[in-house]
């Protein structure tokens, strides 16, 4: 056997919780240390037991080469509609207003349990297979009870680490929110919530003046639940819902600000001082039109980044990309506002170091898990990525590591992929899961929803009319035509 051959058979065949050391890359702690060249990590069982140089391999150790490749905390995605990666790619020319008509008002019904099981399955598996070992399922399809079932019988086949956020975008979340259905399902599967697979509440608050959400947020806290919310979305969330959740006591540390893209100085302050995270989705933000993407404010104002991909309906579920865009965007803003002062950015005032931050660490702590993953350091869990592709030029040199994961690497480049001290990909290769299966039962809720929709709606939705628009006139184009003619 070649060598890597022999390693990919001694991976396939290691005992639960057998020793691996991951041998001479660079390595991005995301923690005190920094940057480590040519260095070492070791796990023992589910943790992290070393970090440094030249570390002593136990007896019986899998040795994993790192050379050449980047070692770094599994990436954390904390807003993700899991659901919809059935419907990967369909609607990558909507706007938001076609987004919530085609699942809000139109089609969202016609998902089934086994459809929102399908979604799942497929995109926890394109989550570790990308190197995201945490993600949250903010699952807002979940109608029933029988579909937060599936949703969560999906993530638990799936050897990740997972946050299933309960949501039901078909429903009033102060009804279903403190429902005994919905209590019932949280008591039965989250009594004794782990690191491993946890449950929050997943709503929005309108700004209705009668705060009717209030006995969501009440439900949450009875259950002892965090909440998610798409605040700052243009023309759906605003400042009001803000103000009325501080007015009642409910901007505490334990609430995820989706997007906060369109708020007010106040809203801004007032999350800050409840010492809450953000979570930005640029590609969204970008795309969709929630508003300005948010990392250059939320900066400003001192408040917590962590980053997500919102959903494969749009754009690939891929931290990388997610990286890369919020970067491009934060950058590109303070170039727009210095332009505005007629002056010139000669210095970046966020670095590729603090986003990768932002992808690991920043959403490990969004999640009330910083001190369990998000960096790589002696005692945490070991959720650990190798960032390493041998047969791709642009994978060296390696010379700004935290650069080259933001600007070059992308998720193809995923070498090895482990969560809590399993090694759950190896040489670019999957283990412990059932791509084949997944094919199939997200094929069956493809042909489900095009049987529902038709084929003509099916290709308008997927399709939507082009507005129509006249180029600016060009005075020297209508010159060159007349001289022409002349």
């Amino acid at each position: 056997m070649s060598g890597d051959i022999a390693t990919r058979a001694r991976v396939g065949a290691l005992a639960p919780g057998a020793p691996v050391l991951f041998r001479g890359g660079t390595v991005l702690t995301v923690g005190t240390a920094g940057v480590l060249q040519r260095a070492d990590v070791l796990v023992e069982g589910e943790r992290i037991t070393a970090v440094g140089e030249e570390v002593q391999a136990p007896e019986g150790c899998l040795v994993v080469d790192a050379t050449g490749g980047i070692l770094m905390p599994g990436m954390v995605d904390t807003h993700r509609h899991m659901w919809q990666t059935a419907m990967r790619g369909f609607g990558a020319d909507w706007t938001l207003s076609q987004y919530f008509v085609f699942y809000y008002i139109k089609w969202g019904k016609v998902f089934r349990p086994e459809d929102v099981y399908a979604g799942n399955l497929l995109s926890a598996i394109e989550a570790i297979d990308a190197g995201v070992t945490t993600t949250v399922d903010w699952s807002h399809g979940l109608r029933t009870v029988d579909h937060a079932e599936a949703a969560l019988e999906a993530l638990r086949e799936v050897p990740g680490r997972f946050v299933l956020a309960y949501g039901n975008i078909f429903g009033a979340p102060w009804e279903w929110a403190p429902s005994p259905e919905v209590r019932g399902f949280v008591s039965r599967h989250f009594s004794s919530p782990t690191d491993m697979l946890g449950c929050q509440l997943a709503f929005d608050v309108t700004g209705q003046p009668e705060f009717p959400e209030k006995a969501a947020f009440e439900a949450a806290r009875d259950m002892g639940l965090r909440v998610t919310t798409h605040a700052g979305v243009w023309g759906a969330t605003d400042d009001k819902g803000i103000l009325q959740m501080a007015e009642h006591g409910f901007m505490t540390d334990d609430v995820t600000y989706v997007h906060a893209s369109t708020l007010t100085e106040d809203s801004y302050q007032r999350i800050a001082a409840s010492g809450a995270y953000a979570s930005v989705a640029t590609e969204s933000e970008a795309n969709a039109g929630q508003g300005y993407p948010t990392s250059w404010n939320l900066r400003r104002h001192g408040i917590p980044v962590s980053l997500s991909t919102d959903t494969s309906v749009w754009w690939s579920a891929d931290m990388f990309s997610a990286m890369r865009a919020t970067l491009d965007f934060d950058r590109s803003r303070e170039h727009q506002e210095a332009h505005g002062r007629s002056e010139t950015c000669v210095t970046s005032g966020v670095r590729a170091e603090e986003v990768v931050r932002w992808g690991t660490l920043g959403g490990a702590e969004a999640l009330g898990l910083g001190d369990v993953v998000g960096s790589l350091e002696q005692g945490k869990k070991a959720d650990v990525v190798l960032v390493k592709n041998d047969r791709s030029p642009a994978m060296f040199p390696v010379l700004n590591p935290s650069g080259h994961v933001v600007f070059q690497a992308g998720r193809g480049d995923v070498h090895t992929v482990m969560v809590n001290g399993r090694i759950v990909k190896y040489d670019h290769e999957l283990l412990g899961v059932d791509l084949a299966k997944a094919r199939r039962v997200v094929e069956a809720t493809v042909e489900h929803a095009l049987g529902e929709l038709g084929k003509g709606e099916w290709t308008d939705a997927m399709c939507p009319e082009l507005p129509t628009s006249e180029p600016i006139p060009n005075p020297y184009l209508a010159a060159r035509r007349q001289g022409a003619s002349g």
